[in-house]
């Protein structure tokens, strides 16, 4: 009897040791869920006139439960599809406003696909990695601020609303893989977006801004 547990054992620790081999090679997919959060570094231009000089604005942080997809094409390159459910921003007042606070909001859908390269071995228990890509950054569902319609001769009865410029951007990043086991994961990532956009006003003025969005991930995942 004892001798069919030893066995037993040897094979399970096989099995195993199988499995930890093959954590992250070639045809794995790694599928995951956690949050994410989108922070903009806003630089913001000037409204166009008719404006006070020096209008601008800035947008908030943001969070939102995310996850996403890696298809290990070598034990060493994959391809990542980064998923979320939309982000919503507020859009405060800059610049020569900047005491007025909260403008307007806009939900922005970053779809992004990433080339990445993972370093060590298949089978180690932790890989760090590079990426880049492609993002095409969202906006819709814009919403403005009693506020903004003030500041820009609207009325009640006839509201300033606004328009952000949905827009395609490169995407670098960095992150790092860590095994629990042959199966579960733990992943975080860092990634910065070098996206530049346009808003418009339905009273014809514009407001160009550089926002290149950092994000961070922390996700928990299972290999497939």
């Amino acid at each position: 009897m004892t001798h069919h547990l030893k066995c037993i054992a040897l094979a399970a620790a096989a099995l195993l040791a199988t499995g930890a081999a093959q954590a992250q090679s070639a045809g794995s997919i790694l599928v995951r869920v956690g949050a994410t959060q989108i922070t903009p570094h806003v630089k913001s231009g000037d409204l166009t006139a008719p404006s006070l000089p020096g209008t601008q604005a800035d947008i908030k942080s943001a969070s939102q439960l995310s996850g996403g997809v890696t298809y290990m094409v070598t034990d060493n390159i994959a391809v990542d599809v980064p998923l979320a459910l939309p982000f919503t921003h507020d859009i405060v007042g800059a610049g020569a406003i900047s005491g007025v606070g909260k403008i307007g909001e806009v939900r922005a859908l970053p779809i992004t696909v990433l080339g990445q390269y993972r370093f060590l071995e298949a089978k180690s228990a932790f890989r760090p990695f590079l990426e880049a890509g492609l993002t095409y950054a969202k906006f819709y569902k814009e919403k403005s601020e009693a506020s903004l319609t003030a500041m820009t001769g609207g009325s009640p009865a006839s509201p300033t609303t606004l328009k952000v410029d949905s827009k395609l951007a490169a995407t670098i990043g960095i992150g790092g893989s860590f095994m629990v086991n042959e199966r579960c994961f733990i992943e975080g990532a860092f990634t910065k977006t070098f996206l530049k956009t346009t808003t418009t006003l339905s009273t014809g003025q514009t407001l160009d801004a550089k926002l290149d969005p950092t994000s961070v991930s922390l996700a928990v995942g299972y290999r497939f």
